[in-house]
Formats: structure tokens, sequence, C-alpha cells
């Protein structure tokens, strides 16, 4: 089975951006579906890709994000996209886990519950931290370009989600 990971935050959904650095939504008001993101989402499946979220949600262990509101988010994805699984970690820096990224933990916890053959799956973020735990676990890595992530190595580069999806189709029709 082949799969794309997609970060949460800046590619699934807008970003919060602040002084030219990007930030999870904390309340149900910020959170906003990127434009295209279903249709994105569905192409994927459409081409017999498994879709899964893999998101660090720091700001539940920093007190800043209600648990309430982060399953109202994951409840939105998963009604209003194809989405077939949304993996969490809520742990910050200082927790060490294995599932935070730049560590690859949430891709090799959704590959061995999908059977996800990992070297043909790819990872769409916005993050240097989304491009680590991709490379990490084998997959190719599709950066999103941001103004503020300008200058993070990724295997290709696009300018929205609807954008990496068709690079990857476009590569898997060849």
């Amino acid at each position: 089975m082949r799969a794309v990971f997609l970060d949460r935050d800046g590619v699934l959904n807008k970003a919060i951006v602040r002084g030219g650095s990007a930030y999870s939504p904390r309340s149900r008001e910020e959170f906003v579906l990127a434009d295209g993101a279903a249709k994105a989402v569905s192409s994927l499946h459409d081409a017999g890709f498994k879709v899964l979220v893999i998101t660090n949600q720091p700001d539940i262990a920093r007190g800043t994000l209600k648990q309430a509101d982060l399953d109202w988010m994951t409840e939105k994805i998963l009604t209003e996209t194809h989405i077939d699984e949304v993996l969490v970690c809520p742990h910050d820096d200082h927790h060490a886990c294995s599932c935070r990224k730049p560590r690859p933990g949430m891709l090799l916890e959704g590959a061995r519950k999908w059977d996800i053959a990992l070297t043909r799956s790819y990872v769409i973020g916005d993050s240097w931290k989304d491009m680590e735990a991709g490379k990490k676990a084998g997959c190719t890595c599709l950066l999103i370009d941001t103004e503020y992530n300008q200058g993070v190595p990724a295997d290709w580069h696009a300018i929205c989600l609807a954008d990496a999806v068709e690079h990857i189709l476009i590569k898997e029709r060849m």
C-alpha cells in the first residue's frame, strides 16, 4: 500500500502566521481548511493512496489548546475530507517522545497500522521537521513553499497542496 502523509497546519488547513512564523490554530474560529484540500485528498484516494495526517500539537502539552477544540478540528478534517486517519503528537520538545516530528514515529505507526510501504510513499509538509521525519522514514518529501520556510530542502517544492498532489500524480503515471 502507498500513502501520502500530510502535515496538518499550513498544508491541510491554513497556518496562523505571526511575526513571520507559522503557528497552529488554537481555536475553532482560527481553524480553516486550505482551499481545495478536500478535492486534493480525493484525487489521492482515486489514485489508490491512503491519506494520513501527521501533526505535532504541542499546544495541548503547553495548555494553550483545549483537547475538545483539537478533537473538533480532527472531526472537521475527517468529515470534510477523505482522510483515512489523523495521527497527533500532543507532546512538547522536552518530552523527547518518538512521535514528535522531526522523529518519524507517526509515519512508522501509520505504516504498521495500514501496511504502508514507506519507500513508495510521500510526505507533504511546510516545515523542516516534516521533511526530516519523511526523510528518516524513507519517503519522498514535498515542501509547500511559504514565506516562513525559505531554504528548507526537500525532494520537490510546491506552491500549495493541490500543486503537490499534481506532482505526485504525474510522477506515479510515469
